[in-house]
């Protein structure tokens, strides 16, 4: 006898990643946009920046509602958990990369800190492309695939990251400068690092519904 059922999964949760992942880009690409040379307004570009990342946190808890209010749910409820999380501390690392630019007056942003923003953009532009191949088991290749370019952007940024470690010892002086620069380093290497971790989620998601 075939078996119905009763309650419809809730399909909105994917609605709810594919925006997340389309303010992540957003975001990402501001911050992109603020460490180009003689970027006008680096103080609004930060605020813009907060703002889409309470817009991130919105959708966040709007996940987490629905979530606990859903009886079936498409996947797994501690991967919509681990996804929503994860995208999260990814814009949350943007928004403090871009925080202290502006907080610590820093100067120019160095062509490094330039390639760093421009790998978290591709990595959220990447997310957001493959998002909507989550609904459909067909679509489950284009997924894996797009894991491994991510799991490679990664491991690019991880060489950027320590090359720009290894010139601000050689080239910076001022030892309060250093701090600086180290710290917004750690938050566009941990964008990146977080960013890794979505495709890790995805990835699981895929093979286990596979």
């Amino acid at each position: 006898m075939p078996r119905f059922n009763l309650t419809p999964k809730d399909t909105r949760f994917y609605d709810l990643f594919e925006q997340d992942t389309e303010n992540l880009v957003v975001a990402a690409r501001a911050l992109a946009d603020m460490f180009e040379d003689g970027s006008p307004d680096r103080a609004a570009q930060a605020v813009y920046i907060k703002k889409l990342e309470e817009k991130g946190d919105s959708i966040t808890h709007e996940v987490m509602k629905r979530l606990h209010r859903s009886f079936v749910t498409p996947l797994d409820r501690e991967d919509i958990a681990t996804l929503a999380h994860t995208l999260d501390s990814v814009m949350d690392f943007i928004e403090a990369a871009a925080r202290t630019q502006v907080l610590y007056r820093m100067s120019e942003p160095t062509p490094r800190a330039r390639e760093l923003a421009n790998i978290i953009l591709c990595i959220a532009t990447r997310l957001h492309e493959v998002m909507p191949s989550l609904r459909n088991r067909n679509q489950f290749a284009r997924v894996l695939r797009t894991c491994v370019d991510i799991n490679r952007l990664e491991n690019e940024a991880d060489a950027v990251h320590h090359a720009a470690q290894a010139e601000l010892f050689d080239s910076c002086t001022d030892a309060l400068e250093v701090i600086k620069w180290r710290e917004l380093y750690q938050h566009l290497e941990n964008a990146t690092d977080l960013g890794e971790d979505v495709a890790n989620a995805l990835e699981g998601i895929v093979l286990k519904h596979a």
